[in-house]
């Protein structure tokens, strides 16, 4: 009867967000073990989900779930929230001993505030907690791999998609890999960085450039070659593993070496393509509305909440209040926990004087005074309906739509979690098909449920901590 451990740290860390991410981040989002892990995530698109599924069609094996956490990107992680983290599991790990194998679900571009590769050492630290144990790993497509982790781990994945939609399958790869060490089988990896730092724009695994590296990876998982995948990398993680890579496993390690760096070839031959230009806000507002009718979005991708934007930056907001588009008209959302105090405590239907925005910091302008009306408060809880994570649930913390004015709608958040998915806007009454412009703090994750629904999707240049000019930051 084979016996796993099964840790989770996913966490993806801005470097340049004014805000650390503590503890409560990952208690308000995902901070759970044992057969409670298994149960939440039974059926869904994530790490969790795929366990459980591995699990239920090999009735033989045992998993014992140690700390799984997860909090949305962000500020550096604290020490201490990390600490808390990596104790639990070491102590887990010793008490359980000996185990058959090791899996981890991790990010690979957590930051710390004194870590800049958090990931790598918690490699570091779990190998040598358990020696030769099997261990296994899987990972976002948004890594900042280091080349060590190869030589740490026996056995990789990394999700396929982005949008991320196959989490689920990025851990049933890793795992079916572990499955091949325990019985024996020795694999080898290797990881081979692209030493420049490329913007996730223009990455999406459908069309453009990253979608031809995906395609030449696949087709390199052949003989030998059991796993051959590219790292975008993330661009706001000061690490020093910033980057793309290639990253591959096969029985034969000079296999793996050449398709890591065949990968690593097809990223870097492809440069040229990763560039981006943004319109400025002024001339993406003027293109959502001469575009055909229909949804038009209008992105504000530098302060995303999945590249660890605060979520609260004003300037998006200040320029619809200003220009009062002659559409139906929803901003989704702001992360302003005193304005939802503000308008619960007014009550559904009032009127309030509200400033809007710059709650966490200021640096990116001042808030946004409103007069507004209290149209909706919610309890900011939901189920995602996918195909990003469907199925997990969702606490935004209590919730409030605002009207200001006859057609802007802002739906205002306690919690910082991004509005990707559709049942976001079905908890606040938003009938999309009635909404003519959706400004959001978004990128390419929006795409996964909304793309098809879109007439079209229109991305500027803000200020932010995720913002497009790296140098400004």
């Amino acid at each position: 009867m084979p016996r796993i451990a099964v840790a989770r740290l996913w966490f993806e860390g801005n470097s340049f967000t004014p805000v650390s991410t503590c503890l409560a981040a990952f208690h308000s989002r995902e901070w759970i073990a044992g057969a409670d892990a298994l149960a939440r995530y039974a059926g869904t698109a994530t790490e969790l989900g795929g366990l459980n599924a591995f699990l239920r069609s090999r009735p033989d094996w045992r998993a014992t779930v140690l700390r799984c956490a997860a909090a949305q990107p962000g500020g550096v992680m604290r020490d201490d929230a990390y600490e808390s983290w990596i104790t639990e599991v070491l102590r887990g790990l010793s008490d359980g001993a000996p185990w058959d194998g090791v899996y981890l679900s991790l990010h690979g571009a957590c930051v710390t505030q004194s870590d800049p590769e958090a990931d790598l050492t918690t490699i570091r630290r779990i190998r040598a907690a358990i020696g030769a144990t099997p261990l296994a790993a899987s990972f976002d497509f948004h890594g900042n791999m280091a080349e060590e982790v190869a030589t740490l781990l026996d056995a990789a994945s990394v999700y396929r998609t982005y949008p991320h939609i196959d989490m689920d399958a990025a851990a049933t790869r890793a795992l079916t890999l572990l499955k091949r060490v325990m019985a024996g089988e020795r694999l080898h990896g290797a990881v081979v960085k692209v030493p420049r730092i490329l913007h996730s724009f223009h990455m999406r695994s459908a069309v453009g450039p990253m979608a031809e590296v995906w395609a030449e990876a696949a087709a390199l998982e052949t003989g030998p070659v059991l796993e051959a995948a590219p790292f975008g990398g993330f661009a706001w993680g000061d690490s020093p593993h910033a980057g793309p890579s290639g990253m591959a496993w096969a029985t034969d390690p000079a296999a793996a070496r050449d398709a890591a760096a065949r990968v690593a070839e097809a990223i870097r031959a492809r440069i040229p393509r990763f560039a981006v230009t943004l319109p400025t806000p002024e001339d993406a507002l003027a293109g959502a509305l001469a575009a055909a009718p229909g949804l038009t979005a209008l992105l504000d991708p530098a302060d995303n909440p999945l590249s660890g934007g605060v979520a609260d930056t004003p300037a998006l907001l200040r320029l619809l209040v200003d220009r009062a588009p002659p559409v139906p008209t929803l901003f989704a959302f702001l992360h302003d926990w005193v304005a939802v105090e503000h308008a619960r405590a007014a009550g559904q239907g009032a009127t309030r004087a509200f400033a809007l925005g710059a709650r966490t910091t200021a640096a990116f302008g001042p808030p946004v005074p409103v007069n507004a009306i209290v149209e909706r408060l919610t309890d900011g809880r939901f189920t995602n309906d996918g195909p990003m994570e469907r199925g997990a649930p969702v606490d935004l913390g209590p919730t409030c739509v605002l009207r200001v004015g006859a057609r802007l709608r802002v739906i205002v958040t306690s919690r910082k979690e991004a509005a990707v998915d559709p049942a976001f806007f079905a908890l606040h009454g938003v009938d999309l098909s009635a909404t003519r412009l959706l400004a959001n703090k978004a990128k390419n994750h929006f795409r996964a449920a909304f793309a098809d629904r879109c007439a079209a999707i229109i991305e500027c240049d803000c200020p932010g901590p995720a913002a497009l000019e790296l140098r400004g930051l």
